[in-house]
């Protein structure tokens, strides 16, 4: 699936980050790449992060599954939603659904939510932390948007929900088959299925908060210390009052923790690794015997289409004199120059046909066999 009718590069300097943006279905030919009940059967598989939310009036209540199939039996005339999350890791075409928005870069990337509402249904007016992409499945559903908010805008008093305890919207729209919503983030928003069958499939990003990223890299440069490195002051002057902490032991101890932490090398190998990190439990792709590498030379050889395991996460980092550094699912995988070009295609998109002299160098056919035995690759009629 892809856009027709869409300029990115102009959405990209008008929208992103910056305001809402409805686009009406710019799809060569939209289909709806998942069923009702395909949806509502994920529901109910252990391991998967399902949540059901049901209106009764001004009270909302929300459960976790996973879900019995008598449960959706048993939920009556009161609008109702069913959300479930990461489902293009677990359908490949729900996940073909990501590949037109790979004009913003995969690490910001996170999963596609899939919801299915009955009349009425919704999950109540909100905000997010991250920029989505609303994209309308089946049916139709109706979306306000409201102003921005922050920590301090009230919300109703609710175990589970973070919902708006005072929603003005500002603009609305009617969403049909095929059309988009673009959602920056921090824009109080609020959709509401319009009949029954409605289904939409949320297209999130990533957006790391400060908080998190001093928590994660303090810890991975705590990993890196050893005990022995400590504060020393050798020609220690005698100082008029010995309560005094000095400007000077300050400074210092500041420069011995910035020395560590302000790491430019150090802090690109571990974000390629913390960013690619999965958040759900991967879709087990391994093997189970070892490919062998001729077998591999082979199938590449008769054009055989090769697929991303839709649960892995990949990221580069270029490293100098032509090398790199791969990043899949947190770990990093060190490519010298000649197999840095098969490193790139393999990020590039998640579904290709690769061309047999990037694999010609030996690191690049062994690079190709780690990925395969490891389960984050493999060819797409298997």
């Amino acid at each position: 699936m892809h856009f027709t009718d869409f300029d990115s590069a102009a959405f990209l300097r008008d929208n992103w980050q910056q305001q809402p943006l409805l686009i009406r279905n710019p799809w060569a030919r939209w289909h709806n790449p998942l069923s009702p009940d395909e949806l509502a059967g994920l529901a109910c598989e252990e391991g998967i992060e399902a949540r059901l939310i049901r209106q009764a009036g001004s009270k909302w209540a929300m459960e976790e599954g996973h879900f019995s199939e008598k449960r959706f039996s048993k939920l009556g005339k009161q609008p109702w939603t069913l959300l479930v999350q990461a489902v293009d890791h677990h359908v490949p075409e729900v996940a073909a659904l990501i590949e037109p928005f790979r004009f913003i870069p995969n690490w910001r990337i996170d999963d596609v939510m899939v919801s299915y509402a009955s009349d009425g249904g919704g999950v109540g007016p909100h905000f997010d932390q991250y920029d989505v992409f609303l994209v309308q499945g089946l049916g139709r559903r109706r979306w306000q948007i409201g102003p921005l908010c922050d920590a301090q805008t009230p919300l109703l008093p609710h175990d589970d929900l973070r919902l708006l305890a005072d929603f003005e919207p500002t603009s609305e729209w009617l969403l049909e088959p095929g059309d988009i919503l673009y959602v920056p983030p921090r824009f109080a928003h609020n959709g509401v299925a319009v009949g029954d069958d409605c289904m939409t499939y949320s297209i999130g990003f990533r957006a790391p908060s400060r908080r998190e990223l001093l928590s994660n890299w303090c810890d991975a440069a705590l990993d890196r210390l050893d005990d022995d490195d400590r504060f020393a002051d050798p020609g220690l002057a005698r100082q008029a009052n010995p309560g005094e902490i000095m400007p000077q032991a300050l400074e210092e101890l500041r420069a011995m923790i910035a020395a560590r932490l302000d790491d430019a090398e150090a802090f690109a190998r571990w974000f390629g690794a913390f960013t690619t990190t999965p958040k759900y439990p991967e879709t087990d792709w391994q093997l189970e015997a070892p490919v062998a590498r001729a077998d591999l030379v082979e199938a590449v050889a008769a054009g055989r289409t090769l697929r991303r395991n839709p649960a892995s996460r990949y990221a580069f980092i270029r490293s100098g004199d032509g090398a790199l550094v791969l990043f899949v699912d947190g770990e990093p995988i060190h490519c010298d120059p000649a197999a840095a070009a098969l490193a790139e295609r393999l990020c590039a998109s998640a579904c290709f046909v690769l061309d047999s002299t990037l694999i010609a160098p030996a690191s690049s056919i062994a690079l190709l066999e780690i990925l395969f035995n490891q389960g984050n690759l493999a060819f797409d009629a298997d």
